[in-house]
């Protein structure tokens, strides 16, 4: 359905990286691209592994973004240098009319996929401003298109997009650059939710037509390189232009 395929990602040597939601789906076959292109690797993992191999050479640590020790752990771990956070962390739940949901069951996404990119960020940012590194933010046409039964995850990736676009106006002078890279819909635990909620286009999608979490993971790789650099743009998307001739199409 969207006839899409990995980018070319250049060699990372001597870059460090720390990236949340390593243990499944994207994160860890992003973890796993890093590493094999020589990237220091500081895998955050909350919650299950679902393919331990794909972390092999990184650096695993506990880390639930919306716990500032576990976050400020975590920067310790990294030590003296850091090129490059990524924001991969991320929750749709709850899913369900907006009229039916409880206000305060919209609390947890809004503390993962935004509080805690905010977290995250932050705590990084003493290190990203000596290297001038980059702030990768893993985000969704959801951000700007709503999409029923979605509340918490449009409204809260919303808020995400314009965390990341204040963070990029006002690091500029710093020499620090962030990014929110629009993902498509991929098969991942999450994409089973959506199925199993049934309740827009999105969930209607074949488990055969998602696309791989290689695609969006090479993309986030390829904008952790120095290559990165001369793409400005706040705002991306797997699915631009700019990534189609890369992927030989």
């Amino acid at each position: 359905m969207f006839n899409l395929a990995p980018v070319p990602v250049p060699d990372l040597s001597g870059r460090t990286i720390l990236l949340t939601g390593a243990g499944r789906g994207i994160g860890a076959a992003l973890t796993r691209l890093l590493v094999d292109r020589g990237a220091i690797v500081i895998a955050g993992i909350y919650g299950k592994v679902e393919s331990p191999e794909l972390l092999d050479g990184a650096k695993t640590i506990s880390l639930d973004v919306t716990s500032q020790e576990q976050v400020d752990d975590a920067i310790a771990v990294v030590g003296e240098r850091l090129d490059v956070v990524v924001n991969n962390a991320g929750v749709i739940a709850p899913i369900g009319h907006a009229a039916n949901l409880p206000s305060d069951s919209l609390r947890h996404a809004f503390d993962v996929n935004v509080m805690g990119v905010h977290r995250m960020t932050a705590a990084a940012l003493p290190l990203l401003k000596a290297s001038g590194g980059v702030i990768v933010n893993a985000g969704t046409g959801a951000a700007t298109t709503p999409m029923e039964g979605w509340t918490a995850y449009c409204s809260s990736k919303a808020a995400m997009h314009m965390l990341t676009r204040m963070f990029a106006m006002e690091l500029e002078n710093d020499g620090v650059r962030a990014v929110f890279i629009g993902i498509p819909p991929t098969d991942t635990d999450m994409q089973g939710s959506i199925r199993e909620a049934g309740l827009n286009p999105i969930s209607k999608i074949a488990k055969s037509d998602l696309v791989d979490p290689k695609v969006p993971a090479s993309v986030m790789a390829w904008l952790c390189s120095d290559e990165a650099k001369t793409r400005t743009d706040v705002i991306q998307d797997v699915r631009d232009d700019f990534f189609k001739p890369m992927m030989g199409l």
